[in-house]
């Protein structure tokens, strides 16, 4: 009847008025169904054919036989792009994407297929329509040898909407059309920042899924900055939300939850799942065995090819903290209730506290495992990895649901918690007091109540921390390890911890006073210092191997990141001090938009832009991005901290009361043996 209602009207707008026909020819039975005429007919039978291309096209109907075993995946058409114009008809679904194997390719990736039409066409931003033909092609996504078949995911669907979808869709990372970086309505700084930030932004099938590392128009090599890692969208992800745009961080979220599960392999060896990789880049390649169509791919990397091939150990743990972030600021929190979510979240938990040789509750890693991802003496227990799984722990606690088989994961999540705090608080606090203790120290102490428990010599305490140190203040020491104690100030692992409340609230405030007495040399020109201070020498030549990009106050090595910003604002609003980033953000304003976003600065003082530094570095947009609209609503900081709770406290105190110095002989039986 509908159809015969739109023929009707077609009929009329073509000829101008009711088809000839159609009066003498129509009739209406008892029931006051209208019989159209034979032209009607002709036209309604179009429209079917039109309406039955469109579906096919925007649907996988024609999949509904598919194994159970394949995994169904709901993919958001999203805004089409204003070059898009369509026939009279409109698209009202979204388009299906199905992961199904393929034999042809070994390694997994997550894909969408498009076809390449020839003749006239209309663009969408998932498929491509032909209009000699109409012949439509299937938007569609495959992992290749599946493992886990029963793991399906339902990815973003209409439920937010965000600033994002009414934008057209650039080229991936692509800059303004003039190539210019800035534009012509930028008033600002912060103006500028925002429209740096959205030109950086990936889409896969036509939604935004992330943000490129960096999109310099005047650099050569590309190397992988234009890949999306994981760490490196936190600020921007954190970015988007504290401005209401949603949909690219939850699209974030679950298709890097797609890449955890896929086959990572380096020399024949697999590492455990639950591995999330360290970036993944949108590639568009043929579609096997059809030259016509290309189909859109996620290429994870797991550290197979990055440089030094180390695995990613921060990025699950970030992954975790953005996701509680997520559910905090929008209240949304079906996301992280979701089956495949909270699989993902317990396969990251199972990877972190799974046993080992390690008699310390602290997390053991290789080199270049976190943000220093170089050669720089940090493997061991570093304080930057044990703040971000510490905080992991306190956020995927909270996001758990309760269930049976979550009952020994939580108990093991909060008996490492307890042992975590107490070790770092304990053995990692260095202040004035803890540095004349350690230099009294007495060695090769073999008894179960021994002060110097890690056997540190007293010979260790390098010459520029006697003067270093001030009176007031303190911080956590960069590593632990059996006779050797990293004395070095790292950064992140200080901030992170003041966030996470793994530092203890008098800590917090003596991190921030050691921030204050030393600002010259942590911030100087441009905050804000990774580490301080850097190795030179006979020193820089052992630990780093001459690495010519770690050169003293150079990137890993005593640079000075701007990206900083967002964690050192958000840990001086969670202890009340705004005024320590509102200094260090007026600080960075000065320079850091005439110099192009650059990703590092180098010299003692950050006088000078990084020898090898990028331009329009994303993170550091997206780090001075989030530190502009955090002080500009402080309260919006608490989506990101975490405040200790009273049973983590109780337990805590009571390992302190209890002396940890404590005589620990073996443990009286309970029952005595019968021999």
């Amino acid at each position: 009847i509908l159809l015969s209602g739109i023929a009707d009207a077609i009929c009329q707008i073509k000829v101008g008025g009711p088809c000839a026909g159609c009066e003498a020819r129509s009739v209406t039975t008892g029931q006051g169904v209208r019989t159209p005429c034979a032209k009607q007919i002709a036209i309604s039978f179009t429209i079917v054919e039109l309406r039955t291309s469109m579906r096919f096209s925007l649907s996988i109907l024609s999949e509904s036989k598919m194994a159970a075993s394949e995994t169904v995946l709901r993919l958001p058409l999203g805004s089409l792009s204003p070059s898009s114009h369509l026939p009279s008809f409109s698209l009202n679904s979204s388009p299906l994407l199905s992961f199904k194997p393929s034999s042809s390719r070994k390694r997994r990736a997550l894909r969408c297929t498009n076809s390449m039409a020839r003749g006239n066409t209309f663009h969408s931003s998932d498929c491509v329509f032909n209009c000699k033909k109409l012949q439509s092609t299937r938007c569609r996504c495959q992992r290749n040898d599946v493992e886990e078949n029963t793991r399906s995911t339902l990815l973003p669907s209409d439920g937010l909407k965000s600033d994002l979808d009414e934008m057209p869709l650039p080229v991936n990372g692509s800059l303004s059309s003039n190539g210019s970086t800035q534009s012509a309505g930028t008033n600002s700084i912060e103006d500028e920042a925002w429209d740096l930030l959205r030109q950086s932004i990936v889409y896969y099938c036509g939604s935004p899924i992330g943000t490129i590392a960096a999109n310099d128009p005047n650099s050569t090599s590309v190397l992988n900055y234009d890949q999306v890692f994981i760490r490196d969208f936190i600020p921007s992800g954190i970015a988007f939300l504290l401005k209401g745009e949603y949909d690219i961080v939850r699209n974030f979220i679950l298709y890097t939850l797609q890449l955890q599960s896929w086959e990572k392999t380096m020399d024949c060896h697999s590492p455990g799942q639950g591995l999330m990789p360290a970036s993944f880049k949108v590639k568009t390649v043929p579609l096997d065995g059809d030259d016509s169509m290309t189909e859109e791919v996620l290429d994870p990397d797991f550290g197979e090819a990055a440089i030094g091939r180390v695995a990613p150990v921060d990025s699950g743990l970030w992954w975790i903290i953005l996701l509680r972030a997520y559910g905090k600021c929008t209240g949304d929190v079906s996301v992280q209730e979701r089956v495949d979510v909270q699989t993902g979240i317990k396969m990251i938990l199972k990877l972190c506290l799974a046993d080992g040789f390690d008699m310390f509750p602290t997390l053991l890693v290789t080199d270049g495992s976190c943000m220093i991802d170089r050669r720089m003496g940090i493997h061991g227990h570093p304080l930057e990895i044990q703040a971000l799984f510490y905080s992991a722990l306190v956020c995927a606690r909270e996001m758990l649901t309760p269930e049976d088989g979550s009952a020994d994961l939580i108990r093991a999540l909060n008996n490492r918690l307890v042992a975590l705090s107490f070790h770092i608080r304990e053995y990692y606090w260095l202040d004035m007091k803890k540095i004349n203790e350690i230099y009294r120290y007495q060695t090769e102490e073999y008894s179960y109540d021994a002060v110097n428990k890690f056997n540190i010599y007293p010979d260790q305490i390098p010459s520029w921390l006697v003067d270093f140190m001030p009176n007031r203040g303190g911080y956590l020491i960069g590593n632990l390890q059996p006779a050797h104690m990293d004395f070095r100030f790292f950064s992140l692992g200080n901030l992170w911890s003041i966030v996470s409340s793994l530092a203890t609230n008098d800590q917090s405030h003596a991190i921030l006073d050691f921030v204050e007495a030393k600002w010259a040399e942590l911030v100087a020109d441009m905050p804000f210092k990774i580490c301080y201070p850097a190795m030179e020498g006979e020193e820089w030549r052992i630990i780093t191997g001459s690495d010519p990009k770690n050169t003293p106050w150079s990137y890993h090595n005593g640079g000075s990141w701007p990206t900083l910003l967002w964690q050192l604002t958000v840990a001086s609003i969670k202890m009340g001090r705004p005024e320590i980033a509102e200094k260090a953000v007026e600080l960075a304003e000065r320079r850091i938009a005439i110099d192009k976003w650059p990703e590092y600065y180098d010299t003692k003082r950050a006088r000078f832009i990084g020898k090898q530094a990028r331009l329009y570095q994303t993170w550091s947009i997206a780090g001075y991005l989030v530190a502009k609209l955090l002080l500009a609503n402080p309260s919006a900081a608490k989506f990101l901290t975490s405040e200790e709770d009273s049973d983590l406290r109780n337990a805590f105190s009571c390992m302190i009361s209890a002396n940890p110095r404590r005589t620990r002989g073996r443990k009286k039986t309970q029952q005595p043996f019968i021999v």
